[in-house]
């Protein structure tokens, strides 16, 4: 893509309602723009960012057995009252009613739904188990929206929900559940924690929540720094494959993590050596629950067991913040010039930069290097306005994909050209095949 013809609206200043990072960042490089207290348009760079954190999630949760549907955003009031939470939810539920005085709303979650559409279509325990899913946006009434995505009214979230007939089953599904989401965190370069969490609203006895550490997080955390080092990719998961599950489990929860509400002082200073204590402050980027039988048993999801008897089905429920994610993401990956993508959901693979756009040489040189990038498969941003150096500098920066490269008069004539990686990790000045035989994945061809 050429900047010259990409909507990009940058921003020099940091706007004032912006108190966090990712907020001020994302503002800043053109990723989203406010169109009301906690609602956001999600400008080209933000929604390919959105796009790729998606499309990663959808993999894991297809990897791990889990089924892709969607659902409404308006829901009938109904489905709320058989569940009992309608009138429990609280004024974050955004209450509506339509020109037939039917009440409905905007719905903050889908556990009522589903299990309503389950109760419906499904009769026998020779159909079980399934995982549910959907990626959906959805709207909590927050009393003061802040922080950007991290916590705004409108939020793009995916949902799993698992039905199994009993209780070692539903906890089997957990467990799946959970290593895909470990996997899901490290795809999206994150380390991603597992915490003991309480369930809050959704109900249950039986959570996780994922945190990433972060020093603007908006949880106090306690854990054996150790865990960071685990690598749940290092090896494929059989999703198939009990004893493989409990492995990968087992190495993360045996590890002390918890935050401030589940946190024992004493148990910390007996498990965790001192070299190893980290204490500091965490995002939440996702959540799992077991809640057992509390939407099916109100709300009739009952099939018939295998000696004819009838079983209420075991649920559970796991949530993905993935527009949160995008704030999470830069909240933990940035310095004081701009943005730090990890590179699987870079907006695109490689600044290209013409150092005089207009001189024929450079513009010869860019033009082949864009056709060679393109070719490989690499998605590049070029650079070829008639910008000063220093501004083209500052945006790349800003915007912070993965990979620089410059291409200027100077270097042309030393037959060079500039390769940079935004992390520091890379700073080169070398042949432009050279280049791209640096530069990931097809390129290197």
């Amino acid at each position: 893509m050429r900047l010259s013809r990409y909507f990009l609206p940058t921003l020099k200043e940091t706007p004032k309602e912006a108190e966090i990072v990712s907020h001020q960042l994302m503002l800043r490089a053109g990723m989203i723009r406010q169109a009301s207290a906690g609602i956001y348009s999600w400008l080209p760079l933000g929604h390919r960012v959105l796009r790729k954190i998606e499309r990663i999630v959808r993999e894991e949760q297809d990897r791990a057995g889990a089924q892709e549907m969607l659902m409404p955003t308006i829901q009938p009031a109904e489905v709320w009252r058989r569940s009992l939470r309608y009138d429990d939810y609280g004024p974050e539920m955004l209450r509506i009613t339509d020109r037939h005085e039917r009440e409905l709303l905007y719905g903050p979650t889908n556990e009522d739904l589903i299990t309503e559409i389950f109760a419906a279509t499904v009769k026998s325990y020779r159909e079980l188990p399934k995982l549910l899913y959907h990626i959906q946006w959805k709207f909590r009434d927050e009393v003061r929206p802040r922080f950007g995505v991290m916590r705004g009214r409108e939020f793009l979230m995916k949902d799993c929900y698992s039905f199994d007939l009993d209780y070692d089953a539903a906890v089997m599904s957990y467990r799946k559940m959970f290593v895909s989401y470990l996997r899901t965190f490290a795809r999206l370069g994150l380390r991603a924690i597992p915490m003991e969490a309480d369930t809050g609203p959704i109900g249950g006895d039986l959570s996780h929540e994922f945190i990433i550490l972060a020093d603007t997080g908006e949880s106090e955390v306690f854990c054996d720094h150790e865990i960071l080092s685990v690598d749940v990719l290092e090896a494929d998961v059989d999703y198939d494959d009990d004893a493989a599950i409990d492995k990968v489990i087992t190495r993360f929860t045996k590890l002390y993590a918890r935050t401030e509400e589940k946190h024992d002082a004493a148990a910390f200073e007996a498990e965790v050596p001192e070299g190893r204590r980290y204490h500091g402050r965490g995002i939440e980027v996702g959540q799992v629950f077991y809640f057992g039988t509390k939407y099916s048993s109100p709300m009739g999801a009952v099939v018939q067991g295998p000696d004819g008897q009838p079983v209420t089905v075991e649920m559970g429920s796991y949530g993905i913040g993935v527009s949160r994610l995008v704030g999470a993401i830069i909240e933990a990956s940035h310095d004081d010039a701009g943005i730090i993508w990890p590179d699987p959901v870079a907006p695109f693979d490689v600044a290209l930069i013409n150092l005089r756009a207009g001189d024929d040489a450079c513009d010869r040189a860019c033009e082949d290097v864009y056709a060679k990038l393109r070719a490989a498969r690499l998605e590049v941003l070029y650079d070829d306005r008639d910008e000063r150096p220093g501004v083209k500098f500052a945006e790349a920066d800003l915007v912070g994909l993965p990979w620089r490269l410059v291409i200027g008069p100077r270097g042309l004539k030393e037959g060079t050209v500039e390769l940079r990686r935004r992390d520091g990790t890379v700073a080169e000045e070398l042949p432009v095949e050279a280049a791209l035989a640096r530069l990931p994945g097809p390129a290197a061809g």
